[in-house]
Parts: C-alpha cells; structure tokens; sequence
C-alpha cells in the first residue's frame, strides 16, 4: 500500500508539472496572434491568458471524463500506475524537447501517444479501448482540416466585408476586437487542453483503489487549472516566434480571423467531449487565413515542418513511454 500511495503522489506531481508545462508550451499559441500584430503587449497578454485559461479549465470536465475512460479501461488495468507514470514521463520530456527547439508540437498527441504505448507494453494491443481510441483520433485528426478550412472562410468573409474600407481604422478596430479573440482563444484552450491531464489524475486514484468513479473531483479540477494558470505565466517565447510569424505575415484582420475559427473550432469539439491538439488547431487556421490572403504568402516549408512534428509525436512518444515501462518494471 505503501508505494502504491508513492506512484500516486509521484502521478499527481507529475501530471501537474505536465500541466504546468504544456501551460507555457501552449501559451504562445494562444496568443501568438496578438502578440504579433502589437494587438497586445507580451506582458499584458500573457497574464490575460493566464487568467482566461484557469477559468476555462475550471468550468468544463467532459473532456477528463473522455480520456479517463475511453483510451484504456481504468479499472482493468493491471499495473496502471506504473502505465501512467511512464506515459507522463514521456510526455513531459517530449514537450520539453519540442519547446526547446521552437517547434508548436501537439500535447495531446504527446499524452495519447504515451498512454497507449505503455499500456500496449503492459498488457498487448488489445488494452486499448478501441472505439474510444479511434474517436480521439478522429478528433485529433479532423479539427486541424477544419480549422483550416474555417479560417480560409472566416477570412475570405473579412475581405469581402471590408473590401471598401479605410486600412488604417480598419486594422486599429481590428486590434482592439484582437484582444477578445486572444482572451476567447485563450479560455477556450483551457476548456479543451487541461482536461488532459485531470483524467490522467482521476485514472491515477482509480488504479491506486482511491476511486471508483470517473466523477472528476474538485481538488483536482482546482489544482489543474491553477498549475497551467502559472504555467501559461512563463510564457514560450520560441514557439511565438514560429507561429506568430514564421508562417505567414499576420496583420490585425487576419489575427483575429485565425483567433475566432481556432477558437470556434476548439469549443466545438470540447461541447462534444473531444480532445484536440490546441496547437494543430491554431497553426491550421493561420494557414487557412494566410491562404484566403495569398497562397503564396503562406511560408509551406516551416508549415511542413510542424506538419511533420505532428505525423512523428504520437508514434515516438508511444516508444519512450513503453520503454520507459520496460525500463521502470525492471525494478519494480
């Protein structure tokens, strides 16, 4: 019983620290808009996101609830603990690796991926829960084209709409509705992204024998929310860097047609229970608003470049956390 309560105390920081990470992992895309078009001042932006991303995790839990049951079956799983402990390792170092490097990888990727590796090590392939699994996937697979396809539509509208007017007060109005998109997106990422890791959490108390419910409790909705609150406050300046304008030349009008259909698009799947990579979400909709501007002005390489992180995350994460697994299990 005792290192029973250890792994879960080890799961709980750990998921925590995950949290706090993909706090200032994700932070710049949430606001790397607005940053970028001087809608906002970094420091203002930052602490807004903060705050609108701690509210929007409090508020929602049907995304912990689909995590904590439909990847593996909590309350079959053998050694889950050790499953779980190893799937966040993996997911933190992959995250850290990513960010070092600039690169707007996905973290739901990352915790999915991780998940399934090592419980497919711990007990075979077929542990998965597979109609959930193939639904996740489907999410994480269908909201990036749909953004995309959202944010060429929502732009092409602004252009029509605006054909006529006057740039200057154009993009000066423009950059105050900025502001609310940038705290919309920002809200929306914590109804989404932080429910990740209260189901890995609640999954933890059930496996530990503390739970027999996949009811997400207060304390740990509270602690989430709170710890990618202070994460999102350290900020990730490099992946600003990358999605704010190395893929394409943003101007007010166009921030904020990539803010509302990122945003639209991750409250859609979060009314349906779904996950969905903030990141592949928010790159698409900027590469569907630059090509509704220009095809030409979307820079495809560094696009390409994401695209390919997004392909190789989930399958590279699933072989660390299994080995991991193996490597944990020699010693327990």
């Amino acid at each position: 019983m005792d290192s029973v309560l250890f792994i879960l105390v080890c799961i709980i920081i750990l998921g925590l620290t995950f949290d706090f990470i993909n706090g200032f992992h994700d932070t710049a895309n949430t606001i790397a808009t607005s940053v970028s078009t001087r809608a906002l001042p970094p420091q203002v932006a930052i602490v807004m996101a903060a705050l609108m991303n701690f509210f929007g995790a409090l508020l929602f839990t049907g995304v912990a609830q689909t995590i904590t049951k439909d990847i593996v079956d909590p309350f079959s799983l053998e050694n889950g603990s050790i499953v779980l402990l190893c799937a966040l390792i993996g997911a933190i170092a992959w995250n850290l690796i990513t960010w070092y490097y600039g690169i707007p990888s996905s973290s739901s990727h990352a915790l999915v991926g991780s998940i399934a590796g090592a419980a497919i090590v711990s007990e075979g392939l077929w542990s998965l829960n597979y109609s959930g699994f193939i639904r996740i996937l489907e999410a994480l697979l269908i909201s990036p084209v749909a953004a995309l396809i959202i944010g060429f539509l929502v732009m092409s509208l602004f252009k029509i709409v605006f054909r006529n007017s006057n740039l200057a007060k154009t993009n000066k109005g423009f950059r105050i509705l900025q502001i609310m998109t940038a705290a919309l997106q920002s809200f929306s990422h914590g109804t989404n992204d932080a429910q990740k890791t209260m189901g890995i959490m609640t999954m933890a108390l059930i496996t530990a024998g503390f739970q027999t419910t996949t009811d997400i409790p207060t304390w740990i909705r509270v602690s989430v929310a709170l710890a990618m609150g202070l994460g999102t406050m350290v900020g990730g300046w490099r992946i600003i860097k990358t999605v704010g304008g190395k893929i394409t030349k943003l101007k007010p009008v166009s921030g904020a047609a990539a803010d509302l259909s990122s945003a639209f698009i991750i409250f859609g799947f979060t009314f349906l229970h779904l996950p969905v990579s903030t990141t592949h979400v928010i790159s698409s909709s900027i590469m569907g608003v630059g090509s509704a501007q220009r095809v030409k002005d979307v820079k495809w390489g560094v696009a390409r470049r994401i695209v390919f992180t997004w392909i190789i995350t989930m399958p590279i994460t699933a072989l660390l956390s299994a080995c991991l697994y193996k490597v944990v299990m020699l010693f327990v």
